[in-house]
């Protein structure tokens, strides 16, 4: 649910379009779950044979706007599995493209760039997509992971995360039932570079939504006055 909370929290602050996060899809076809409200998204699978990934393609395909086939992820469990870069030893198990939007997510050295790119280059702040290497003109766009975790807001212009950012991602959790845990957790990710050593100290102790809440409203203002602290808090 922390998912999807979070996905619609950043397409609020002109994130365009949202990857999930690596599913295995043997796995996903034993736990089949979806929600068609969750637009634009693209679903990043791991398999390591073309009808497992075809029949996940399948599920997804009515409630996604495409498949995305990770053939970059190095990690020791991914190789061992025969997910992610091993399947660069192995095009074989690489599918044919449907009547569905696909992509692959691979690592790919610059000169051999001659397709459309979206460069994930561990982007932490908005002045990070900038300037691109000239060797990249067919750059169409970029990604961020862990940058978008402690500013949700970065694509808008945000060095800091703003608080009209902190206060919907009070209402999104609170309307979508998000777990307290990963809402705290979040929270924390977002507040980190805002919030002093003394603040971040308390609010890591907070142990219920309610009282994370009441802290917010005596720190940094009610949801009355987000507007004109919105305002103070962007550059």
């Amino acid at each position: 649910m922390v998912r999807l909370a979070f996905r619609s929290l950043v397409r609020k602050f002109d994130c365009d379009i949202c990857f999930t996060p690596m599913i295995v899809a043997p796995d996903f076809m034993c736990s089949v779950k979806a929600r068609d409200t969750d637009h634009p998204l693209i679903v990043q699978f791991a398999a390591s044979d073309a009808q497992t990934l075809a029949d996940a393609a399948c599920v997804v395909s009515p409630f996604s706007d495409g498949v995305d086939l990770n053939c970059g992820c190095p990690q020791r469990w991914a190789m061992s599995e025969g997910y992610g870069a091993c399947l660069l030893n192995k095009p074989e198990n690489q599918v044919d493209n449907p009547n569905y939007t696909a992509s692959i997510k691979i690592r790919i050295h610059k000169d051999l760039l001659s397709v459309p790119v979206i460069a994930n280059r561990d982007i932490k702040t908005h002045r990070d997509t900038l300037p691109l290497p000239p060797h990249m003109s067919c750059l169409v766009g970029v990604m961020a992971g862990r940058g978008l975790l402690s500013n949700p807001a970065m694509f808008t212009g945000y060095n800091e995360t703003p608080l009209e950012c902190v206060w919907d991602w009070v209402d999104l959790t609170t309307n979508q039932g998000t777990p307290f845990t990963c809402f705290h957790q979040h929270l924390i990710y977002m507040l980190e570079r805002v919030s002093s050593q003394p603040e971040r100290k308390v609010i890591n102790s907070l142990q219920s939504s309610a009282a994370v809440i009441d802290y917010l409203h005596n720190t940094y203002g009610s949801k009355d006055r987000r507007t004109l602290l919105v305002l103070l808090s962007r550059e």
